[in-house]
C-alpha cells in the first residue's frame, strides 16, 4: 500500500508544530465554502431511525433536479472518496468492463512490477495531472499501471479508464464539455470508462456533463456536496452513471451507507436558493484575490473556492504563515506552489493581509 497523501485540513498537526490551539488557527488549506449555509430543520426520525428508502429517494430526486441529470438518479455516497476507492474493483470484477481472472492469467507474461505492486500493462489508467492524488493512489494500490498525463490527447486505446477533474484541483484548469464528450467516445470505442470529477463544479454549472449522462453510457461523474455548501464534515457526495454501475457502487457500499440526517439535508438544501451562496463565494473569492495581489503574489490559477499561487519562496511563505497560525496548502510535487482557500470574513481578510505584508522579501 502506498503512503497516505498529505491533504489540506491538517490544522491539528500544524498547531502541534507551530503552537496555538487548532480552533484559533485560520485554516485556508482546503477548498471549502468558509461560510456554511444555515441548516434546515432535520426531522427527529432522521436521527432516530436507520435511513429508510423514502429519504434516499427524496435526496436522489433533489440531486437529479439540481444537477440536471434527466432520467438518471444520482446515487448518494458517504463522500466521493468512498467511490474513488471502488473504481479499481469496478474494472476488475463488477461491470462489463471487468478484468476477469482468465484475462489476468492470460496476461501473466505482460506484467510490470513496481515496488510491491503488480500491474497488468495492458490495463492502464490515465489521470489528467497534477490533480487530486487519491485517484492515482487507489489504482496503483490495486495493482494498475497509472499514467499521469497532461492533456486529454494523451489518453489512448491502452487506457482502460481515464480520470479528469473538472475544474481541476489545484490549478483550476477547465475542459470544455464537448472535449470531454469526445474523449468519452474515444474511450468507449475501446470499451473504456471516463470518470469526470466535478467536485468544484457547483460554482459554474455550465461545465457539468450531468445533463448528458444518458447519452454518454461509459461516463461516471462524481459530485461533492460539502464543498459548495460548506458542510464537508457531513461526508456526502453523489455519483452519476448508468444504472448497472451505480448498482455496483450501492452493493459494495452496503446498507445505510449515507446517514439519515445527511440525506435529509441534501433533499432540502439542493432545492434552496443557490444564487445567495454563489454571491457569497464570489465576494469571498474577490477578497482573497485582493489580499494576494496586494502582497505581490502571482496567481497561477484556481476556482471560486480556492486560488493557486506560484512563487519561488513558497516554502518560506508557508512557514511564515504557520508562525502566524494561518494554514495554506503546499505541494511536494510543486515546491513553488501554494493553494489558498477562501477567508470567511473581512476580519480574516485583514489577518491574512497583515501576515503576508509582514513576510520579508
Amino acid at each position: 500500500m502506498s503512503a497516505p497523501i498529505d491533504h489540506g485540513g491538517g490544522v491539528t498537526a500544524a498547531a502541534a508544530a507551530f503552537g496555538g490551539r487548532p480552533q484559533d488557527w485560520l485554516d485556508l488549506s482546503t477548498g471549502i465554502n468558509p461560510c456554511p449555509v444555515a441548516l434546515p430543520e432535520i426531522p427527529t426520525s432522521a436521527w432516530h431511525r436507520l435511513p429508510d428508502s423514502y429519504l434516499v429517494d427524496a435526496a436522489r430526486r433533489a440531486a437529479r433536479d439540481y444537477y440536471g441529470s434527466g432520467d438518471t438518479l444520482p446515487l448518494p455516497v458517504p463522500g466521493t472518496q468512498s467511490v474513488i476507492q471502488l473504481l479499481p474493483r469496478l474494472l476488475r470484477q463488477g461491470s462489463p468492463f471487468a478484468m476477469t481472472d482468465d484475462k489476468i492469467a492470460m496476461a501473466d507474461d505482460r506484467v510490470a512490477v513496481t515496488d510491491d505492486r503488480v500491474a497488468v500493462t495492458d490495463d492502464r489508467i490515465a489521470v489528467l495531472s497534477p490533480t487530486y492524488g487519491e485517484y492515482a493512489r487507489a489504482f496503483a494500490s490495486a495493482g494498475f499501471a497509472v499514467d499521469a498525463v497532461d492533456d486529454i490527447a494523451a489518453v489512448g486505446g491502452q487506457h482502460r479508464l481515464a480520470v479528469v477533474v473538472n475544474p481541476n484541483n489545484p490549478d483550476g484548469r477547465i475542459w470544455p464539455a464537448e472535449a470531454l464528450a469526445a474523449l468519452h467516445d474515444r474511450l468507449k470505442s475501446t470499451n473504456g470508462l471516463l470518470v469526470v470529477d466535478e467536485a468544484f463544479g457547483d460554482t459554474d454549472p455550465a461545465l457539468s456533463l450531468a445533463a448528458r449522462a444518458q447519452e454518454l453510457p461509459n461516463l461516471i461523474i462524481f459530485r461533492s456536496f460539502g464543498k459548495f455548501f460548506g458542510l464537508a464534515g457531513l461526508r456526502l457526495g453523489f455519483a452519476i452513471a448508468r444504472q448497472d454501475i451505480l448498482a455496483c457502487f450501492e452493493d459494495w457500499l452496503g446498507p445505510w451507507a449515507v446517514s439519515g440526517p445527511a440525506l435529509s439535508l441534501a433533499a432540502s438544501l439542493l432545492r434552496s436558493d443557490m444564487a445567495v451562496i454563489r454571491r457569497c463565494l464570489d465576494d469571498r473569492s474577490a477578497a482573497l484575490q485582493a489580499a494576494l495581489g496586494t502582497a505581490g503574489l502571482r496567481i497561477k490559477g484556481g476556482t471560486t473556492l480556492f486560488t493557486l499561487v506560484a512563487d519561488r519562496r513558497a516554502s518560506d511563505i508557508y512557514t511564515h504563515l504557520c508562525r502566524h497560525h494561518i494554514l495554506v496548502r503546499k505541494f511536494d510535487y510543486a515546491p513553488d506552489w501554494l493553494r489558498f482557500g477562501l477567508t470567511p470574513d473581512p476580519a480574516a481578510d485583514n489577518r491574512l493581509g497583515a501576515a503576508l505584508q509582514g513576510f520579508e522579501r
